[in-house]
């Protein structure tokens, strides 16, 4: 565990001297994915994130960013308690100022960036000093994608779609002569979005539904020839990674941020691995999944989504799995969690 000195204060990590130095140009192997998080709330938005960092630690995607789409600081200082904790501390951070007032919370634990040890000192390291300063979302959206090759960047959506809805409504700036539309139309290769309900029950998608107008905007926008993966609720519903086994798997150290949660938090809520569904298959491939036909979604007035397969379409969903496939999804999610 090493000390620093961060912003004056004393903290301790387990990141080394290099946090802060981005890693070399891509690879042309590595999956470029810009993740976009309503943190603060499930639990399962931290561990997507962990994934995130273990894959580019293994050289298998690069994380241009973070957007956080719940309103607040605090969000955003979570954000960056993981992405310093992991080694990844240069990753830029948008935050939504103009989204979705007083969403549900089911777990609290945006004081994670003010954690003491036993000594009364902070025990996590952050990179960013103003969060104030952070850009809108919908802006660094802009800054990465247009600094990416064409048709190149996975986006992981695992919360509600003011930031997207934003960047699709922007104009012409000085990252890109593009509107929103036409820089998604010619940057992004995929979206997977953690939500929508599908199959014959027709009833709204709770994200969706708490942020209507935003995902309203975002379907109405969004083009048609970019793909979009769907990863509705039951997907992940069968995965439970519960919170003594959370725990017990981080054993080597106290000085982690999702065991400390897990440690300070009521976690025992029916939290299931939901979120990291879009990242598995965002950066593994479509190998592991099972897969609806190619289709359409549209999005009705009462907020639900509504699939049409058509040959030509865009979407997309995954299919829920058997209970092997259930346990090995769980197994490499708990393996990430154990690294040191």
């Amino acid at each position: 565990m090493l000390a620093a000195i961060v912003c004056g204060v004393s903290i301790f990590t387990s990141c080394s001297s290099d946090d802060n130095v981005p890693p070399p140009a891509n690879n042309q192997t590595e999956s470029l994915i810009i993740y976009d998080t309503d943190i603060g709330s499930s639990t399962d938005d931290l561990f997507a994130l962990e994934l995130l960092h273990r894959y580019q630690d293994e050289g298998r995607c690069r994380l241009l960013g973070v957007i956080v789409d719940r309103v607040g600081e605090e969000y955003a200082a979570c954000t960056d308690v993981v992405n310093t904790y992991f080694g990844h501390g240069y990753v830029p951070v948008g935050l939504v100022r103009q989204g979705i007032t007083n969403p549900p919370i089911w777990i609290d634990y945006k004081a994670l960036p003010t954690y003491t040890d036993g000594n009364g000192q902070p025990m996590f390291r952050r990179s960013i000093s103003d969060y104030s300063s952070l850009p809108d979302g919908w802006q660094l959206y802009r800054r990465l994608l247009a600094a990416q090759p064409d048709h190149s960047v996975n986006i992981c959506s695992v919360g509600f779609l003011p930031a997207l809805a934003q960047l699709l409504d922007s104009e012409a700036d000085e990252y890109s002569p593009l509107s929103g539309v036409d820089l998604v139309r010619q940057k992004v290769k995929c979206i997977y979005l953690m939500g929508g309900v599908f199959g014959e029950s027709v009833e709204p998608d709770f994200n969706f539904k708490k942020g209507f107008s935003f995902a309203q905007e975002f379907f109405r926008l969004w083009p048609k020839e970019v793909d979009m993966v769907f990863s509705p609720m039951e997907v992940g519903q069968d995965i439970e990674y519960k919170p003594e086994q959370v725990i017990n798997d981080v054993s080597w150290t106290d000085v982690h941020p999702i065991k400390q949660v897990y440690m300070r938090c009521n976690c025992n809520t029916g939290q299931m691995m939901w979120d990291p569904m879009v990242v598995i298959q965002a950066v593994e491939g479509d190998e592991l999944f099972s897969l609806s036909e190619r289709g359409t979604v549209a999005f009705s007035e009462q907020a639900e989504t509504i699939f049409t397969p058509s040959a030509t379409g865009n979407c997309r969903i995954q299919r829920s799995g058997n209970k092997a496939w259930c346990d090995a999804m769980l197994a490499k999610i708990r393996r990430y969690n154990m690294m040191h």
